[in-house]
């Protein structure tokens, strides 16, 4: 498990018609707040001001096909030359991150093959990477500097 300190959060947030929303400063726009979203937020927040991962090469909420099944992916972060470099997937805070968890991050990586996964739920983070050599994901204790 690797530890966050998360940056305090500076997010915009509104309500209307008893509803919150708070503002995707990637998608530049408000975006319905729910506990998923929080934990996304804060973690992008992590990845640019903390890690100095860049804004742009940032992308949210990516559309995948696995199978028939239409998917949506939480975090895709592409290397320089516009290649899907890390996957992060965020549940909720209560949602455990489990085997399935991991199972599903897989599942996406063959849509979208990328070096890193990642699997947040905002207390708990494993990131891991594949060891060609072993065969096996292997899990690392520090999020991999960007570049």
């Amino acid at each position: 498990m690797i530890i966050i300190n998360f940056p305090a959060p500076d997010f915009k947030i509104t309500r209307e018609n008893n509803r919150e929303f708070i503002f995707d400063r990637f998608r530049k726009k408000y975006v319905t707040l729910t506990p998923e979203e929080w934990v996304r937020q804060n973690f992008l927040n992590y990845l640019v001001k903390t890690l100095s991962y860049p804004q742009a090469l940032i992308g949210i909420e990516r559309e995948i096909y696995l199978g028939e099944m239409k998917k949506r992916f939480d975090i895709v972060i592409y290397n320089r030359s516009m290649e899907p470099w890390m996957l992060v997937e965020c549940k909720e805070m209560n949602v455990p991150i489990t085997q399935q968890t991991l199972e599903q991050v897989v599942r996406y990586n063959m849509v979208i093959p990328a070096r890193y996964l990642v699997m947040t739920n905002g207390v708990n983070t494993f990131c891991c990477t594949y060891r060609q050599e072993q065969q096996q994901w292997v899990f690392m204790f520090e999020m991999p500097a960007y570049g």
